[in-house]
């Protein structure tokens, strides 16, 4: 069995004085991906919100390799992208992602091997605010390429993209588990990641 390095442990969230969950408790381990369903509105991205720090449980702990996710380097092996792209609308692509990797620590691909990979390939000097909504989260996954990551955190990975774009995210996702990474998102979207363990979260 999977050693877990994910754990979320009696995790509760109330907002706006509504429970959202309560109670809520997985395990995650090295090439696993765990997916939370539910309808808009049912505390998806809060929970989200709770794994990545940027806000506290109302009770429970999340734990990374044993350990508090404020106690170690967790921040340091997390990666999130939100309903936002997070990127730079004034810079370039090839701006951005130097930003991303003086940032972080060096990942499996350079710069221009993300650009192709994600079909940016020829972009490196094209302001972001030029781009169409699906480059723009194409360039997001690119900076999941460049810089070392362990966990990936995503909501709604998604949006804005073709079928192809898709395609392409999928294949992302299963050779990051396939090196031992995790994967935490939300999706209304059917998956597709042949040989992965995908466990799932359905949020109501």
């Amino acid at each position: 069995m999977t050693k877990p390095l994910l754990q979320g442990i009696d995790l509760s969230c109330i907002r706006d004085d509504r429970v959202l969950f309560v109670d809520l408790s997985f395990e995650l381990g090295a090439g696993q991906v765990l997916l939370l369903e539910g309808k808009n509105g049912s505390g998806k991205t809060s929970l989200l919100r709770i794994l990545c720090g940027f806000r506290e449980p109302d009770e429970g702990l999340i734990r990374w390799c044993g350990a508090g996710i404020n106690d170690n380097q967790y921040h340091a092996d997390m990666a999130y992208i939100g309903h936002l792209d997070g990127i730079k609308k004034e810079l370039t692509v090839l701006e951005n992602l130097s930003v991303a990797l003086a940032l972080g620590q060096p990942g499996s691909y350079a710069i221009a091997d993300a650009l192709g990979r994600v079909q940016l390939a020829g972009y490196d000097d094209v302001p972001v605010q030029a781009l169409s909504a699906g480059q723009k989260r194409r360039l997001s996954l690119a900076r999941l390429l460049v810089t070392q990551n362990r966990l990936w955190i995503l909501d709604e990975p998604f949006t804005s993209l073709d079928k192809q774009g898709i395609k392409l995210t999928e294949t992302l996702m299963t050779e990051h588990c396939q090196r031992c990474g995790l994967v935490v998102l939300t999706s209304h979207h059917d998956l597709n990641l042949p040989g992965v363990d995908v466990q799932r979260i359905h949020l109501s």
